[in-house]
C-alpha cells in the first residue's frame, strides 16, 4: 500500500526511448471584479492629484515672491517702502509684520558699525509695541537725511551685545518659526520681551507662531522683520511651516535692500536739495517803498531736484530788481547751472541795465556753457517806488500776475520770446503803471501746470484766486497762490516771489542834475541843507553836508557830464551821488601830508552805511543815516 502511494505521488521514470512530457501550463487568473479596477484608478488619480497638487503650490508661491518682490522695490520713499513691505506680507503670509529700523537712520554709504538701538518705523496688523497708537497710523518724522518715515511708534529699544536681540541681528543661520509657549520658543520669547517688554509679550497669546528676520543692506544691518501669526483656533491657519520661513527670509532679503536704497535715494536727494537752497537767498532786501515774501517748495520725494530760484536785488534809486527762472529739467546739473544763472542774473542787474537787456546777456552766459547746456525761462522786473512803475521783461517764462490797488488781477501779456539758451532772439521790455497798493507775483510753472490741470486753467485759477482773496500782506499773497495746488505729489518744484508796492511819496524825495563845475560843491551843499530843514532833520544838516560835499567834489573831478545828487527820506536818511565815470572810488590810507584821499574816510566815519555800484552808464556812491529819535 506504501508503495502504491509512492508510486501515485512520485512522477514517473524517463523511460529510454519514451518522449518526455511537459509540466502542465499555470492556470490563467481570472479577472478582478470592476470594484477593484475602480480603487487601483483611484489610487493612481490620488498620486497623481498630489503631484499637480504640489506643483501648483509651487506655481502659486513663485508667482506670490515674484509680485511680492516688485513691489517691495517700486518705491524710492522710504515710507512708502514701508506700507508695501507691510502689504506684501498681510494678510497673504502673515497676520501682523512689525518693521524695526536702526535709530538714527544711518549712512548707508559707510559701514555704520554695531546697532546701538532700534525703533518701530511700521506696523501692520497688529499695535504691540506702539502704545496705543492705531494700528497702520501714518504719522512721519524727518530722518537726518530728510527721508520721511512712519512716525516713532514707541519708545527706542537699546541693542543689548550678546541679547536675543543682538543674536538674531548678526545672526547668518536661517531663520527658524517658533510657536509661542513651547519649549522651542525659549529664545524667540526672549526677543520679543528685549523688544516689547514684558506687557507686549504677554499680548501675544500661546499657540501664535513668530518669525523673527535681520534687514540687511549692502553693507551692515538696517533693522529687524518680525511676523506673526496668531493661533489656528483663532484664524484656522496652520503655523509657519519651512516653506513660510523660507519666503519671508527671502522676502526680508529683498525688504533688507529696498529699505538701503530708500536711505541712499533720500540722502542723494537731500543733498541735492541742500546745494539748491543754499543757491537760493536766505533772506531777501527789505528795500524802501516794497515788500518782499517768498516761498519755494522742493518736488516731491519721486521727482528730482530741479532748477527753479528766485532773487531780489537792490538798485540805486530805491529800486529793486525782482527775478524768478526755471531751469529745465529735473537733475543735480539743473540746480548748478540755476547757481550760475542765479550769479549772472545778480551781476548784470548791479549794472542797471534795462531788463531786456539782462536777459540777452544771460541768453549769452547760458550758450557759454557748453553744448550740453540746460534751457531755462526767466521773468526779470525793476521796480521804482519814486516813479511807481515797474519794467517787465519775458523770456519765455510763465506770465506774473499784476494785482491793482481795486484788487482786481491781470496776467501781464508780454512778449515771451524764447528761453534762454536758445540765442539769437531779441528780448523787449514793458512798462507798467504800479501806484502804491498795487502788487506784483512772479511764479514757477510748478505752481499752476499739474498732471491734472494743464497750465491754461492753472493761470486762470491763479489769477482767480488772488482776486478773490483778501490779502494784506505779501507773505499773505504767496500763501494765497498755494492754496490752488490740488492734493496729491508734485512733479516739479516751485518758487514764487512777492511784492507789495507802497511807493515813496514825491515829497520824501529830491534830485537834482548839476553841471560838473568848481562851484558845484558849494551848490551842492545848499541844496542838501535847505532840503533837510524843510524836513525838519536839521540835526543831520552838519554831517550830511560835509559827506555831500566830498563825493560831489570827487564826482566833479572824473565826471563829464552832468553830477546826480538825490536825497530820500524814508526809515532812513539815503544820499546818491552819481557820475559817468566807471572808477568806483576806494578808501586809502594817507599820510600827514596828503591833502587828497581823504573824502571816503570822512564819509566812512560819519555815515551809519556807505557803498558804491557801477552802473552802465558810470556809477553811484550812496550813504545812509539814521533818522532821529521822533521824526
Amino acid at each position: 500500500m506504501r508503495d502504491q502511494l509512492k508510486t501515485e505521488a512520485e512522477p514517473p521514470s524517463a523511460v529510454p526511448g519514451q518522449r518526455r512530457r511537459l509540466p502542465a501550463r499555470p492556470p490563467v487568473p481570472a479577472k478582478p471584479p470592476a470594484a477593484r479596477l475602480e480603487r487601483a484608478g483611484a489610487t493612481e488619480r490620488a498620486a497623481e492629484g498630489t503631484t499637480n497638487g504640489a506643483a501648483e503650490k509651487m506655481a502659486y508661491r513663485l508667482a506670490y515672491l515674484d509680485a511680492a518682490t516688485r513691489r517691495i522695490n517700486s518705491a524710492l520713499d522710504l515710507a512708502a517702502t514701508l506700507r508695501n513691505i507691510g502689504r506684501v506680507l498681510v494678510p497673504t503670509l502673515a497676520d501682523a509684520a512689525v518693521v524695526h529700523l536702526r535709530d538714527p537712520l544711518p549712512n548707508v554709504e559707510r559701514e555704520p558699525g554695531f546697532p546701538e538701538e532700534l525703533r518701530i518705523h511700521h506696523s501692520t496688523g497688529t499695535r504691540i509695541g506702539r502704545r496705543g497708537r492705531k494700528s497702520g497710523a501714518d504719522d512721519r518724522h524727518r530722518s537726518r537725511y530728510g527721508s520721511r518715515s512712519t512716525a516713532d511708534t514707541g519708545p527706542a529699544t537699546p541693542v543689548t551685545r550678546g541679547g536675543a536681540l543682538a543674536h538674531i541681528l548678526l545672526s547668518r543661520r536661517p531663520a527658524e518659526s517658533a510657536v509661542l509657549g513651547t519649549p522651542a520658543a525659549e529664545r524667540t520669547e526672549a526677543l520679543l520681551r528685549e523688544l516689547y517688554g514684558t506687557r507686549g509679550l504677554a499680548r501675544l497669546a500661546p499657540g501664535t507662531s513668530v518669525v523673527a528676520l535681520p534687514l540687511r543692506g549692502r553693507k551692515a544691518v538696517l533693522g529687524l522683520l518680525v511676523l506673526i501669526r496668531r493661533p489656528p483656533e483663532r484664524t484656522g491657519r496652520p503655523a509657519f511651516d519651512a516653506a513660510d520661513t523660507a519666503t519671508a527670509a527671502h522676502l526680508a532679503t529683498q525688504a533688507g535692500l529696498a529699505v538701503d536704497t530708500a536711505l541712499r535715494y533720500a540722502r542723494e536727494w537731500e543733498i541735492a536739495n541742500e546745494l539748491q537752497r543754499s543757491m537760493l537767498p536766505l533772506r531777501l532786501p527789505q528795500s524802501h517803498g516794497v515788500r518782499l515774501a517768498q516761498r519755494y517748495l522742493p518736488g516731491e520725494r519721486g521727482a528730482q531736484v530741479g532748477g527753479d530760484w528766485y532773487d531780489a536785488v537792490p538798485l540805486p534809486g530805491n529800486r529793486v530788481a525782482l527775478i524768478v527762472g526755471d531751469v529745465m529739467g529735473h537733475s543735480l546739473t539743473s540746480a548748478a547751472i540755476m547757481g550760475q544763472l542765479r550769479t549772472s542774473a545778480q551781476t548784470l542787474a548791479a549794472l542797471d541795465l534795462p531788463p531786456h537787456e539782462v536777459l540777452y546777456h544771460l541768453d549769452e552766459q547760458a550758450q557759454r556753457l557748453g553744448r550740453e547746456q540746460h534751457l531755462a525761462t526767466c521773468v526779470y522786473a525793476v521796480y521804482d517806488p519814486i516813479a511807481n512803475r515797474v519794467v517787465l521783461a519775458n523770456a519765455g517764462h510763465v506770465p506774473p500776475v499784476l494785482v491793482r490797488p481795486d484788487g482786481t488781477a491781470e496776467l501781464v501779456e508780454l512778449d515771451s520770446g524764447a528761453p534762454i539758451g536758445v540765442g539769437g532772439v531779441d528780448f523787449n521790455s514793458v512798462e507798467l503803471p504800479a501806484p502804491p497798493g498795487s502788487a506784483l507775483l512772479l511764479f514757477t510753472d510748478g505752481l499752476v501746470e499739474t498732471r491734472s490741470r494743464p497750465l491754461s486753467d492753472g493761470l486762470e485759477v491763479l489769477r482767480a484766486k488772488i482776486a478773490a482773496a483778501r490779502w494784506q500782506s505779501p507773505e499773505q499773497l504767496c500763501q494765497e497762490a498755494l492754496r490752488i495746488l490740488p492734493p496729491g505729489d508734485r512733479g516739479d518744484d516751485i518758487a514764487l516771489l512777492g511784492a507789495c508796492f507802497d511807493g515813496i511819496p514825491a515829497g520824501d524825495v529830491a534830485h537834482w542834475y548839476l553841471q560838473p563845475r568848481n562851484e558845484t560843491p558849494g551848490r551842492a551843499r545848499r541844496l542838501a541843507a535847505h532840503t533837510l530843514r524843510r524836513w525838519g532833520l536839521d540835526e543831520l544838516s552838519e554831517a550830511t553836508e560835509l559827506m555831500v560835499s566830498e563825493l560831489v567834489t570827487n564826482a566833479v573831478q572824473h565826471a563829464t557830464r552832468p553830477v546826480t545828487l538825490s536825497l530820500v527820506r524814508t526809515t532812513r536818511l539815503r544820499c546818491e551821488v552819481g557820475d559817468d565815470s566807471p572808477l568806483l572810488p576806494r578808501p586809502r590810507r594817507t599820510g600827514p601830508e596828503d591833502e587828497r584821499g581823504r573824502g571816503l574816510q570822512i564819509v566812512a566815519r560819519c555815515a551809519d552805511r556807505w557803498g558804491a555800484t557801477r552802473l552802465g552808464t558810470g556809477k553811484v556812491v550812496w550813504f545812509e543815516q539814521r533818522l532821529p529819535v521822533g521824526t
